[in-house]
């Protein structure tokens, strides 16, 4: 998401000229750090804040930085590191532009890494559980670990791979960062069989190994190819409460990954807590149980498709809407339609004709009435090049969840509408006993909302012990970010 607006020569026509339209020099080569960090802002610490994170950050030296458990705090960790482009769908913050892609769809994000030059970037935070070295603690054998990843985070990371494929096709170096919850088969190799209590076998991890044959290259190990000599451990860190060691016995290992194509690794670090092995870079007090890697690249920046972009997908009546495109010279305008009835009607117009590069345009949403939105990039003859959503709420109205209607039947799916939400990657949807507060009570069934600002949902029981709702009261909330925080809520009763 392209946060501030890019220099008016841009949309001029002299940002991000492709060289070779002009017979220039080659694309410059780029120098760009990536990081990868869950941060574990979470309602578990409360004491965790943005700034600790921010702190974390700024000691690696990073431009950009994939999060995982930002607990809804992506904006106030852009804002504590002083910088102006943040991803709230993306779990992402940046000292360099962002610019996110309709086709993206939260799966990947451009960054600008040279004018009108961009790489794309994933991130993804695969499921915690069953955790693969734990088993092979408690004498699960190979083949056995093997499976359950398989089962549980292979299939979790094949979009992100698709699109990867997608990209490369159309040469875009991408970068794809996480908390993979999952070692590489790097560092479980025979040379490393007896170094840790808890690696009694080497063990071909399958994500990190799909990751590669995607043609993905796993940074750190590129930089520090000996898995024995530079372990890397980035999880779990050293984190005591007073009198007990939160992870005491806990397998240690590298679970967190900055992995690229397209891009040449030179350096790879990790940061951690004051005495950690293997780190470059310390901070007091350390605000996670993971550590931070950060990995230097040199890669040649690609020039992006056609393309139109909202840097918020939530605009508040009355506040300025920069909209961002990207342009070859055969566009002619952008536009911004308001979406209604199945109809659209254009609101408002700005004239782009022979623009070149990544440029930005605003708009006044002053007249706009509430509802859903795109912004639509033109070209010859008014031919639509692009489109990106958003949605246009009243300044202050809150969010809304709604059942779709007031009484379900026992085993029926319970309907949800959700209008105003935050987008935030991880926000889900909880239901629970009537009036139950989420920080101390089970939900009962649940789904995520994947970052949507207005939707409907449905929510069933599913999995091996699913079991209908019974008879009774209940209340649907809309909860952050992955944390046990009531956005809105609903009541509702089965019968």
């Amino acid at each position: 998401m392209l946060v501030a607006a890019v220099a008016a020569a841009a949309v001029l026509g002299g940002g991000g000229t492709p060289a070779a339209a002009h017979g220039a020099a080659p694309t410059p080569v780029a120098t760009v750090r990536v990081a990868q960090f869950n941060c574990d802002i979470s309602d578990e610490f409360p004491i965790i804040k943005a700034s600790l994170v921010a702190r974390a950050i700024r000691a690696s030296g990073a431009d950009v930085v994939g999060i995982e458990e930002g607990g809804g705090e992506i904006p106030q960790i852009a804002h504590a590191l002083h910088w102006r482009y943040y991803d709230i769908r993306m779990q992402i913050v940046s000292r360099l532009p962002l610019v996110d892609p309709p086709d993206g769809n939260g799966l990947y994000t451009y960054v600008e890494v040279s004018p009108g030059r961009v790489v794309a970037m994933e991130n993804v935070h695969l499921p915690a559980a069953p955790y693969g070295p734990v088993w092979v603690k408690h004498g699960k054998t190979a083949t056995q670990v093997i499976a359950m990843e398989k089962h549980v985070r292979l299939p979790a990371i094949q979009p992100q791979l698709a699109a990867a494929r997608t990209l490369h096709a159309s040469g875009i170096p991408t970068f794809l960062t996480g908390d993979f919850n999952s070692p590489s088969f790097h560092d479980w190799t025979q040379a490393t069989v007896g170094t840790q209590p808890w690696r009694p076998y080497p063990l071909r991890w399958p994500v990190s190994a799909a990751v590669e044959a995607t043609g993905f290259t796993d940074s750190f190990r590129a930089v520090h190819p000996n898995p024995v000599k530079t372990p890397g451990l980035t999880w779990p860190t050293h984190r005591t409460i007073p009198g007990v060691d939160l992870f005491l016995g806990e397998p240690k290992d590298r679970i967190d990954f900055v992995f690229s194509r397209g891009a040449r690794a030179i350096a790879s670090a990790i940061v951690g807590e004051p005495g950690a092995p293997g780190v470059s870079a310390t901070v007091a007090p350390w605000p996670s149980d993971h550590r931070l890697v950060v990995s230097t690249f040199r890669v040649r920046g690609a020039t992006p498709p056609a393309l139109v972009t909202v840097p918020h997908r939530l605009v508040r009546i009355g506040a300025a809407v920069p909209v961002s495109f990207h342009a070859n010279g055969d566009v002619s305008a952008v536009a911004v339609e308001h979406l209604r009835g199945g109809t659209a009607s254009t609101v408002a117009t700005r004239h782009v004709a022979g623009a070149h590069g990544i440029g930005t345009v605003t708009f006044s949403s002053g007249r706009w009435a509430a509802g859903a939105y795109a912004a639509v990039l033109l070209g010859r003859e008014g031919k639509t090049l692009s489109r990106f959503p958003f949605w246009v709420a009243a300044p202050g109205a809150p969010p809304v969840v709604r059942t779709t209607r007031p009484v379900f039947a026992v085993g029926a799916p319970i309907g949800v509408t959700v209008k105003n939400a935050p987008g935030d990657r991880w926000d889900w949807l909880g239901i629970y006993h009537r009036g139950a507060n989420p920080l101390v009570a089970s939900y009962l069934l649940w789904r995520y909302t994947h970052s949507a600002i207005d939707g409907t949902f449905r929510l069933r029981p599913s999995g091996i012990f699913a079991v209908p709702l019974t008879p009774g009261r209940y209340t649907v909330y809309l909860l952050r970010d992955d944390l046990y925080v009531k956005i809105a809520g609903a009541n509702f009763v089965v019968r």
